[in-house]
Order: structure tokens, then C-alpha cells, then sequence
């Protein structure tokens, strides 16, 4: 009976506090704090990809390390003097795109700056990679003009 009593305890504590917390993540997080946020990074993201269309899978490799080992939190992109950061790990020593992300983050600093979070730039030039990677491949796939193809990019 005691057990019995504990788990209708634990699953109303657990009831209340799942009505109760808020997520803070949504898709229009930083419209009031930083609108230019995404316009900054989808430029950024054109103009690399424009000169660099093979940084699109280096950058989402890039997220993917840094999400999946202790949640996305930007540490992947932090340096050490002695080469203990999650950046000097062996399967992160591959990683190519550090500069490219350094510039982003400048450009996002420029418009707004102590805003943005690193992890979120992260995952805005994550998503963006794959979404411009992915519209050149369709229109490459449904046209042969290679001019339309760059200026649809």
C-alpha cells in the first residue's frame, strides 16, 4: 500500500511539473532580442557556400559533435592552453570550419551584440548549410544549366 501510495505521489509530481515548465526554445526565440539573427547567418552561409559548397558537411559534422557529446552548448568551438577542450579530443581534431564559424560569429556580434548564443549560431549555420546545400542539389538534379543553378544559390 505505501508503495502503492509513493508512485501516485511521484506520477502527480511528475504531472504538475510537466504542466508547469516552459519551454524556452522555439522557433521565434530571439525575434524581439536579435530579428537579423538569421538573415546575418543565411548570408554568411550564402556567401561560403558559394566559394566552399564542400563546408556544408564539415559544418553539419561540426553541430553534430557538438550536440551529441554533452548537448548543444557551443564547447566544440572553445580552445585550451593545454589542449584539454572538447575541440583537442581525437574524434574533433578532423573538424574543418572553426574560421568560418569565427566569422559568422563576428557578423552576428556586429548586429547584435552579447546576444546570440554560440551553440545557436551553431545550429543556424548547421541548418542553413543543409538547406542550401540541398536546394542546389534538387536544381541540379532538374536542370543542366549550371548558371541557374548559381544564381538560384
Amino acid at each position: 500500500m505505501a508503495c502503492r501510495a509513493a508512485t501516485m505521489v511521484a506520477l502527480l509530481l511528475a504531472a504538475v511539473a510537466a504542466t508547469c515548465a516552459r519551454a524556452q526554445l522555439h522557433d521565434k526565440f530571439y525575434s524581439e532580442s536579435c530579428p537579423s539573427v538569421e538573415d546575418v547567418v543565411r548570408k554568411e552561409m550564402v556567401r561560403a557556400l558559394s566559394l566552399a559548397p564542400s563546408l556544408a558537411g564539415p559544418l553539419l559534422r561540426m553541430h553534430f559533435h557538438d550536440c551529441f557529446v554533452r548537448g548543444c552548448d557551443g564547447s566544440v568551438l572553445l580552445d585550451s592552453a593545454n589542449k584539454t577542450a572538447e575541440k583537442d579530443a581525437q574524434p574533433n581534431q578532423t573538424l574543418r570550419g572553426f574560421g568560418f564559424v569565427e566569422r559568422v560569429k563576428a557578423a552576428v556580434e556586429k548586429a547584435c551584440p552579447d546576444t546570440v548564443s554560440c551553440a545557436d549560431i551553431l545550429a543556424l549555420i548547421a541548418r542553413d548549410a543543409v538547406w542550401l546545400v540541398s536546394r542546389v542539389l534538387l536544381l541540379c538534379h532538374f536542370s543542366n544549366d549550371t548558371v541557374r543553378v548559381e544564381a538560384k544559390f
